[in-house]
């Protein structure tokens, strides 16, 4: 049986860092319970080219598109330095890896808009990174999605409905990174997906203005105080939360102007502010899994936010009907899942499979995604 080894690279919207796994797949088989989990590794995000992809993000319109190349430079040394360390540390070299699937850095997302079509930008210099490693490297997965009438996101449910779907039982797996993202697995084998909204960024972003704190850890802060109701109604009254999927969204909509423009109207402490924010995050959350999904027995929880006590425990808490628990409890770290999708498309790409699901991103029909920069 032929095996071949793909390498994921992911850095997701709460600009904490990059993880990378590699991944071995028995066959030709896109079956993701056939893949074999070689390593993993994860690489903190220099403060300075955080600061930079915010930045870029919130429309920051001098000397753009200079900024944003060197962006991409940066994005690709980093990604270069985590696929590298991951080879060494498991004793490959790169004639055994066939291709490196990388999301790169969202810094603007905003499919249907404008003219019709809208775009969706990643940046990261492919070339540079291919050259770097001597890897094929498959990248901009979404704008093909988006061609087609399509939000190009989320992605993800396609794996997630291959790795984890159980025929008659209706469950979801939601991504807490920067955004939260559902997919919806249904019974029947059906598969819905979109982003409910806000996890993790406005809670880092709040803690890091008030404490220097990078993120809260275990939702600690955000468990000393009580949510405000008042503040949290503002909040939830946000149009998107109402939207009918497809849908996605992330830092263009989810900001910083966004947040304090709601909090204009409010007095309240810090970290009251936080305990809103995180119950922000759940509530929209459990809202939509009950719209989309009312007959779910389990939320399987990925990301940085499964790691978060105080939101797993709220989740809990407004879904008691459900198990609520991380990912690892289907024997998958938290933590590697979406480089794991990552990996995964780049081996569709390679096979000339589509990796779109149009019933989740409202494509005219499956595509093929991702382009090629050849490592040789």
């Amino acid at each position: 049986m032929s095996k071949a080894v793909y390498l994921g690279l992911m850095s997701g919207t709460s600009l904490d860092g990059v993880d990378a796994v590699l991944v071995e797949f028995n066959g030709d088989t896109l079956d993701p319970r056939r893949l074999h989990l070689l390593g993993h590794l994860q690489l903190p995000m220099p403060a300075a080219l955080r600061s930079e992809l915010a930045d870029l993000n919130r429309e920051a319109g001098r000397n753009e598109l200079h900024r944003a190349e060197l962006a991409g430079n940066a994005v690709a040394g980093l990604y270069a330095e985590a696929a590298l360390a991951l080879m060494r540390q498991c004793g490959l070299g790169a004639a055994q890896v066939r291709a490196i699937g990388a999301h790169g850095q969202t810094v603007r997302h905003r499919p249907g808009e404008f003219d019709g079509s809208g775009y969706t930008v990643q940046l990261l210099n492919a070339a540079m990174l291919a050259e770097r490693c001597g890897i094929d490297v498959v990248c901009d997965f979404r704008s093909r999605d988006v061609a087609a009438g399509g939000q190009g996101a989320p992605l993800v449910p396609a794996f997630h409905a291959a790795l984890l779907a159980q025929a008659g039982m209706a469950q979801a797996v939601l991504n807490l990174g920067g955004i939260a993202n559902l997919s919806l697995l249904h019974g029947d084998g059906g598969i819905g997906g979109f982003d409910s909204g806000p996890a993790n960024g406005l809670m880092d972003l709040w803690i890091q203005r008030h404490l220097g704190s990078a993120y809260d850890a275990d939702g600690r802060w955000a468990a000393g105080a009580q949510a405000d109701a008042g503040l949290l109604a503002c909040l939830l009254s946000e149009p998107y939360f109402g939207r009918v999927p497809p849908k996605s969204t992330g830092r263009d909509l989810f900001n910083a102007d966004w947040l304090d423009a709601r909090l204009a109207a409010f007095n309240l402490p810090a970290q009251v502010v936080q305990a809103t924010l995180a119950e922000l995050s759940v509530r929209s959350v459990c809202d939509a899994l009950r719209r989309h999904l009312p007959g779910a027995q389990r939320l399987l929880v990925c990301g940085g936010g499964a790691l978060n006590g105080h939101l797993m425990r709220r989740l809990q808490a407004l879904l008691p009907g459900l198990t609520v628990a991380s990912t690892q409890a289907a024997g998958i770290d938290p933590m590697q899942v979406e480089a794991l999708a990552f990996a995964w498309l780049a081996k569709a790409r390679c096979e000339r499979v589509a990796g779109n699901r149009p019933e989740v991103t409202g494509a005219a029909g499956l595509r093929i995604l991702g382009a090629i920069y050849a490592g040789q």
